[in-house]
């Protein structure tokens, strides 16, 4: 048994967030928290918040023990880019990317 957690539309890079992804990922849920505690990156706060809510997910939804809880999968996908102008020499415009992450984690019991 599974149990998810989603964000969506963060106004963060993906490639920001894989990276934090990648540290936690196979990790206890207790482990995990502790390693996005002391990361000091901008997607380390935004993740140990899905972390939270997928745990919760997990004891009350699916009565899952919360000492058994490991990060089976934790993933981002882009999300859509928001597209602004930046005013440049001569009158031009140079196009600047915002670009948005969807964040999903998956949380199992081990055996």
């Amino acid at each position: 048994m599974e149990a998810k957690a989603h964000v969506k539309y963060l106004r963060i890079s993906p490639r920001k967030v894989q990276i934090v992804c990648d540290l936690i990922r196979g990790k206890s849920a207790d482990e995990a928290a502790a390693i996005l505690m002391h990361t000091h990156k901008a997607a380390s706060e935004h993740l140990l918040k899905l972390l939270k809510s997928c745990r919760a997910n997990a004891e009350n939804n699916f009565e899952m023990d919360p000492e058994k809880l490991y990060v089976a999968q934790v993933y981002t996908c882009p999300g859509p880019i928001l597209k602004r102008m930046m005013p440049r020499a001569r009158g031009g415009a140079a196009r600047i990317k915002k670009r948005t992450s969807h964040i999903t984690m998956v949380l199992a019991e081990k055996e």
